[in-house]
């Protein structure tokens, strides 16, 4: 945070997202980055849309995005604020546990899915984030969830 208590704006676009993370369509579940603090705190967002692949069988009476992914994509947002990092870039993130997850509201087509992650305990090859997702400021899914980083 800056002294005034607000978040600096850094922003983070697909392309460069691309360069940062391991992962490629139909997996790569971040669209933009639209505020970072180095090591701490991250937004970002995806754009859900009626054609995302998952929807073909979850589900086809009601589309509606499962809640893994939810979290998938908030463990994303955090991969891509540790990658971002120069000790760790090049690297992979892994996932070691998710705990308290909560799912409040369906994702559904239409929606833009907006994250807030904020590092909780980072270490050299640990890290405890807290995540939270939310639709039109209505909180929608929520986790904490403990990554393992592999540097090269």
């Amino acid at each position: 945070m800056t002294p005034g208590g607000k978040f600096m704006t850094k922003t983070i676009d697909y392309e460069e997202i691309k360069s940062i993370m391991p992962h490629r369509y139909p997996f790569l579940l971040v669209d933009r980055v639209t505020h970072f603090e180095d090591d701490k705190y991250i937004e970002a967002y995806k754009n859900i849309t009626g054609n995302e692949p998952f929807f073909q069988g979850h589900f086809p009476e009601k589309s509606v995005m499962p809640g893994v992914l939810v979290i998938e994509a908030m463990a994303q947002a955090g991969g891509i604020l540790l990658l971002k990092n120069k000790k760790t870039a090049g690297g992979l993130v892994y996932f070691t546990s998710i705990e308290k997850a909560r799912f409040r509201q369906p994702v559904t087509p239409g929606d833009r899915l907006r994250f807030e992650v904020t590092v909780l305990r980072l270490k050299s090859s640990y890290c405890k984030l807290s995540g939270k997702a939310f639709v039109d400021d209505k909180l929608v899914a929520e986790a904490v969830f403990s990554s393992a980083l592999s540097v090269k």
